[in-house]
């Protein structure tokens, strides 16, 4: 029987990494210098920030240097009961004094959050309405953009004629264990998500959206409902990809490592509690999804490493080649999305055995207290639910 099971997984693991070899070098690495056209359309940057005080002020001025001359920043304080706030305004009266800046600075502050709406979503949705670029670039408060990284996105969505171009960042990790695990976490996911499919214009399903960097045309943003169509979904950023693709859209996912980097949590612990908090978002709230995703990642991911000191014979063997797949599947997603040399994917079933006990305890949780935490504010299953049907 472990026999049999090992050969299913070799085949299903050379399937999975020959798709991944020849689809992230299908995924480009965003084009640097190439020319722009003579007509340039305002790029409106929109910013939400909660509780962002430590990150937001490197993000905006990494903005105001950007090279790409027609740029409109709105930044939204949304309900910070930090610094968030005065250091957007100090930015502003600071970008306002600069003679040589021409990059306008709007603050937008929420007090107030609506029913049926989550924060982040009601933010971005305001300065939308606030925003006059016939370009929409939906971003988040703790990302490093370089000085090009606009200027390089407009040349390629206008060459592309893209309705929307969304960036894969670099990822930035400081502790080993950090490390592990969350570059293992994208990378069981960008296994799940393909992202090279959504760059197929034959088909309108696999859209795909990073909310380090989704640039969206005006009028396509406004054809998929605008944030009013993603008001209750953690994972909006995703959402408006699949959206843009479900509306027959022109849509182009692009490895940004050279144009903007983040880090995406500071400890372990943030990101264990990062992903309980969110992760079952990802199953749409369905407990039957949830508990596949669940048996998917034990099955697929850690039981190959976890069954190899007990096999013998062949089924030890078969079960050695699926481990070094499955490494070798890594190394390969992780030098080509981030620059970095993977080594820490001999450590995939520590990272695999990780995130199954955060996917159950995100379960659990949620049930628990019959709905999540988001940003401060509780919202119930009954209410998100609605949102993913």
């Amino acid at each position: 029987m472990l026999l049999i099971y090992a050969g299913i997984l070799l085949i299903l693991w050379a399937i999975i990494f020959l798709r991944a070899y020849f689809g992230l070098r299908s995924l480009p690495v965003l084009p640097h210098g190439e020319p722009l056209s003579d007509k340039l359309p305002l790029v409106s940057v929109i910013i939400a920030a909660k509780e962002e005080q430590e990150t937001i002020g490197e993000t905006v001025r990494n903005l105001l240097n950007q090279t790409y001359p027609r740029i409109e920043i709105i930044a939204v304080n949304d309900r910070s009961k930090d610094a968030t706030g005065a250091k957007l305004e100090a930015l502003k009266a600071w970008s306002t004094g600069k003679e040589r800046s021409a990059i306008p600075l709007k603050v937008i502050h929420i007090t107030h959050l609506p029913e049926r709406w989550l924060g982040k979503n009601h933010a971005l949705y305001q300065a939308y309405l606030q925003s006059s670029g016939s370009l929409l670039l939906f971003t988040d408060a703790d990302i490093r953009f370089h000085a090009d990284a606009i200027r390089d996105s407009v040349a390629y969505a206008t060459r592309e004629g893209a309705d929307h171009v969304t960036l894969c960042p670099k990822l930035i990790s400081g502790p080993f264990w950090l490390r592990v695990f969350v570059h293992y976490f994208l990378f069981s996911l960008i296994m799940l998500l393909s992202p090279w499919t959504a760059n197929r214009d034959d088909r309108k399903r696999n859209g795909m959206g990073v909310g380090a960097f989704n640039l969206i045309k005006r009028s396509a943003y406004e054809t998929i409902g605008t944030h009013k169509a993603l008001s209750m979904r953690p994972d909006d950023d995703l959402r408006l990809g699949v959206l843009v693709k479900r509306h027959g859209l022109r849509q182009r996912v692009a490895i940004g490592k050279k144009s903007i980097t983040v880090e995406w949590y500071t400890s372990l612990r943030d990101a264990v509690k990062g992903l309980e908090k969110n992760i079952y978002a990802g199953f749409g709230y369905r407990l039957g999804y949830a508990a596949a995703g669940v048996s998917g990642q034990l099955l697929l991911f850690a039981a190959p490493f976890i069954l190899l000191p007990f096999a013998g014979g062949l089924a030890f063997i078969v079960l050695l080649a699926v481990a070094g797949i499955i490494v070798s599947t890594y190394v390969l997603c992780t030098r080509r999305m981030n620059d970095e040399p993977g080594w820490e994917g001999l450590l995939l079933p520590g990272a695999a055995v990780m995130l199954v006990v955060v996917m159950v305890r995100s379960i659990w949780f949620a049930h628990r207290r019959a709905g999540v935490y988001w940003r401060g504010t509780f919202y119930s299953l009954n209410d998100l639910r609605r949102f993913f049907q």
